[in-house]
């Protein structure tokens, strides 16, 4: 298992400091997804009940997971927010059982008030879609920002969303992405890091399909470097996403896009693809295709390396 309770560590190590684990990443890491919503726009009510949730985080594991995320909103385009109590009632049970599993337990959330509470539960890492931004008209002193640092270890995942899930597909992006999400995501870490964050708690999230054309997704893939230049690790999530449906149709001359299972060849290739191009974690729902793609990858990873010593 490559999360270890946290350990001394060299200061050259890759690592991904958490709330209770320094992630290793020597090699890439397949984050889970346990959408515990009604509505997911992948698997919504499959895993909604705490049990069907818990056998599913399990069953994650048994298929090579490294981290598993949890989220109780929706956040697919178009989607209605829901208030703090339901998704509170929707993830606290799960995250309570799922920091026994021995992983690091991410939980996907922009509220200040569930990020305190999944913290205080012992969750190691907030995985928001808006960066920390989003703020609470009812408590304005309550901001996600401060519940991150205000935490002594806590990871986050920091994301470039373009609007907001109701309407960000309706009013995308226009023109080339690249600049603007690189001066966003530099300078949603740059204020973390000023309040006292550690860097190595911070990894960044280009927020595929979040605001963004099909063209614009994929110019996010083949220029991910200078993502990967501001010097964070990582963290993108391509799995089932309509970008993939969309140009597989295409190609097969297709006016109705791919159903959800059909995306899930596009999906592993795309999390190979983002992993070649420096991505250190990979959240996917197809964990065991993912995982058994990757470790074909890294074989040739270590024959390359083998034959230029």
């Amino acid at each position: 298992m490559t999360a270890q309770p946290i350990p001394a560590l060299s200061m050259s190590t890759s690592y991904w400091q958490t709330s209770r684990y320094q992630i290793s990443l020597g090699r890439p890491q397949v984050m889970g997804i346990v959408n515990v919503t009604p509505d997911s726009f992948s698997d919504g009510g499959l895993h909604s009940g705490t049990r069907a949730a818990l056998r599913h985080c399990e069953q994650l594991l048994k298929d090579g997971a490294d981290i598993l995320d949890v989220g109780g909103e929706s956040t697919r385009p178009g989607a209605r927010p829901v208030p703090v109590e339901q998704e509170l009632a929707r993830v606290l049970p799960i995250v309570r059982e799922a920091v026994r599993m021995g992983v690091p337990v991410s939980v996907d959330t922009y509220k200040p008030a569930v990020m305190r509470a999944v913290l205080d539960v012992g969750a190691d890492i907030i995985n928001d879609v808006w960066a920390l931004r989003w703020q609470d008209e009812a408590s304005p002193t309550q901001t996600a920002t401060a519940a991150v640092a205000g935490h002594p270890n806590c990871g986050v995942a920091l994301m470039h969303m373009q609007g907001e899930p109701m309407t960000m597909q309706a009013r995308p992006m226009e023109g080339d992405i690249i600049t603007p999400v690189v001066e966003f995501l530099k300078k949603a870490a740059d204020r973390l890091v000023a309040l006292g964050v550690d860097k190595t708690r911070i990894t960044l999230d280009p927020g595929v399909g979040f605001g963004k054309t099909v063209s614009q997704n994929f110019s996010l893939l083949a220029r991910q470097s200078e993502l990967v230049d501001l010097g964070y690790p990582l963290l993108v999530g391509w799995s089932r996403k309509s970008s993939l449906s969309a140009v597989v149709a295409r190609s097969l001359g297709e006016v109705a896009t791919l159903d959800i299972q059909a995306r899930m060849v596009p999906s592993v290739a795309a999390a190979l693809l983002a992993v070649a191009q420096g991505a250190s974690v990979v959240r996917v729902h197809d964990v065991l295709e993912t995982v058994s793609a990757l470790k074909v990858w890294q074989a040739m990873q270590l024959q390359n390396k083998s034959l230029k010593i």
